[in-house]
């Protein structure tokens, strides 16, 4: 959990440069008027728009109403950027000179396209000093709305040639997103009847998927069959409140709701997830990964009750967090699972990458970091379709699964029937356990150097990852050694390899005794190279450990054919597992490290730095 807490924000923070945010304060004249009856320039709204910063101790902060700006009030131009400015304690002051350039009376919206902000205050100015004002947001009941919509719309009615000033005044506890847009009636409602469509296929597929697992349940008692449907119910409400839908149908009475509803159901997914997750994956009750997801049940009942506590940008982010942590560790579980020999877990671990992906981007989006609300909003629903179908076909996997399980029992039934089915059986079982031994045995001997008597670089491949996560699931140091024998080339060159192979040995011996604790491997990967895996061991302990062993091998006499007197060297490369590194990069910076002992003189050992570069 504290991992994901700093990787988080790390992420998020990496993506602020997607966010656009002009620079060039200036005045009301820096943002051209834009003319409302030409389709072009509505398109490119933000060409026009101009805001302000004001930050707490800012005049702006405090002000009302624009009559209560000060006269030296500095605008800055979008300059055709969005205004998504994350969290923030800021009050944001956006202003807009429009006109109508054509000839009739004509009506048109500013749509504002983000559901979740706390206060939004709409004022419209003419020549005449007319002015008119909408004060609405989420922590004001729904029907503070002139429009009957989830996102925010002011109506702009001008006749020819009329001007009108509009200012925007937003503040909100949450994210700070300002998506804007100037569109004809005709165009709101194509726009809104498009994303009613889309909406209400989704929400309705979300409807059924849940109602048929329910259903399953009552007619089998299988439990994953009632999470699954808590799952999707549990999303589909989470969905529902974020686009502003729970607001608008459920609960428009109701503006202190409507922010809760939010963590709320995402902690209620998180728990869906667990709950789902552990029945499907058959998970042991006193194993590790059982204990796991027991805890991040407790805590979603944690975090459930501090939500009614907390406010609102502090609830949503810990519950945010909590939903991510419980996501990976499902990918783990899935993963662990699937090496056990569990098949329905390949599909299930697919769903959760395809959750996992769409939620960090979604994520990003709603904390506002990134632009484009409503195409991450899609973007997350086309996630969670693909993640429902992938999860529901894994349950059909299960269930061909169950099955062959059953089919599998009545054959035995009807063999244990047989003539001497005991004995029979018996024998089978005799047979199956030899085969298993020198399978066992045959393993063995492919791990393993047959010259040195080391693992081989097949045991490598397959201990490193499984050392690595293990790393990151404890948290202890694990160090990957590589060691190259200096010059080998010229030893079998000058007497042979059959030399060459018995100055190998004395270096797996040399290595062998200084790997001497339990979980340390000696390994020899190539011609003249070795390596050591060094679980619990930081990168200076190996380092240390390294040393004496070219210390050791300093004081190695090899007898050569011609009865003189070898002494060999190498050269060792040590690398540290750094957090969120792959084996793949650990690999490489220990090679790097190795190149580097090689190229400063060799009969050494150098140590790769702790920081991964991006």
């Amino acid at each position: 959990m504290s991992l994901l807490t700093r990787i988080v924000p790390a992420l998020l923070a990496c993506c602020l440069s997607l966010s656009g945010h002009a620079d060039s304060p200036g005045r009301h004249g820096d943002c051209p008027v834009l003319d409302l009856s030409d389709d072009t320039a509505r398109q490119h709204l933000m060409d026009h728009v101009c805001y302000h910063t004001a930050s707490p101790g800012d005049p702006g902060h405090e002000a009302r109403s624009p009559d209560q700006l000060p006269e030296n009030f500095a605008w800055t131009p979008a300059n055709g950027h969005d205004l998504v400015f994350s969290h923030t304690e800021s009050v944001y002051w956006i202003h807009l000179h429009v006109w109508n350039g054509g000839d009739p009376h004509r009506l048109w919206y500013l749509k504002l396209d983000y559901p979740l902000l706390d206060e939004v205050s709409f004022w419209q100015t003419g020549p005449d000093g007319y002015r008119s004002s909408m004060i609405t947001g989420d922590q004001y009941p729904f029907a503070s709305r002139q429009v009957n919509y989830r996102y925010f719309l002011l109506p702009l009615a001008l006749a020819s040639q009329e001007q009108r000033q509009v200012t925007i005044r937003v503040h909100s506890s949450g994210a700070l997103n300002v998506p804007l847009a100037l569109e004809t009636p005709e165009e709101v409602i194509a726009s809104s009847n498009h994303l009613t469509l889309t909406h209400g296929l989704f929400y309705g597929a979300l409807v059924i998927f849940a109602a048929f697992n329910l259903l399953l349940f009552f007619s089998s008692g299988t439990p994953y069959y009632f999470h699954n449907a808590f799952y999707m119910a549990a999303m589909g409400l989470f969905l529902f409140a974020m686009g502003g839908f729970a607001n608008q149908y459920f609960w428009p009475e109701s503006a202190h709701f409507a922010n809760l509803a939010i963590p709320i159901s995402l902690t209620l997914c998180a728990l869906a997830m667990i709950l789902f997750g552990r029945s499907f994956l058959e998970v042991q009750a006193d194993s590790l990964p059982a204990t796991t997801l027991t805890t991040l049940a407790w805590f979603c009942l944690g975090f459930l009750a501090l939500t009614f506590i907390l406010p609102y940008s502090k609830s949503i982010l810990l519950n945010t967090v909590l939903a991510l942590t419980v996501i990976a560790s499902l990918l783990v579980v899935a993963a662990i699972r699937w090496r056990q020999g569990y098949p329905p877990a390949v599909w299930y671990l697919l769903s959760w990458i395809v959750m996992l992906a769409g939620a960090l981007v979604y994520a990003l989006a709603a904390f506002g970091y990134l632009a484009d609300f409503l195409a991450r909003e899609s973007l997350m629903q086309a996630t969670i379709g693909g993640q429902v179908v992938l999860l529901n076909y894994a349950l059909v996997q299960r269930w061909r699964l169950l099955n062959e399980k059953l089919l599998q029992m009545e054959h035995q039934a009807r063999t244990e029937l047989e003539f001497k089915v005991h004995e029979r059986t018996a024998q089978l079982r005799s047979t199956m356990h030899e085969l298993e031994r020198a399978n066992r045995k045959l393993a063995a001997l492919s791990l393993n150097d047959a010259l040195t008597g080391l693992h081989n670089r097949r045991h490598m491949d397959a201990a490193l990852p499984e050392l690595c996560a293990e790393s990151r699931r404890t948290g202890q140091p694990l160090s990957l050694a590589l060691i190259d024998a200096d010059r080998f080339k010229a030893i079998n060159d000058t007497w042979g390899h059959a030399f060459g192979d018995v100055c190998l040995q004395r270096i797996a011996e040399v290595l062998q005794r200084h790997a001497k604790r339990p979980r340390d491997v000696a390994i020899r990967f190539g011609g003249e190279e070795f390596a050591l895996l060094l679980p619990g061991t930081d990168a200076q302990g190996a380092r240390q450990l390294c040393e004496h062993i070219l210390a050791d091998l300093r004081h190695l006499v090899v007898a050569t054919p011609d009865r003189a007197g070898l002494t060999l060297t190498m050269s060792a490369g040590v690398a540290q597992l750094v957090p969120g590194e792959a084996p793949e990069s650990l690999f490489q910076r220990a090679d790097e490290a190795l190149y580097q002992a090689k190229s400063s003189g060799r009969d050494r050992v150098c140590v790769a730095a702790l920081a991964l570069s991006d």
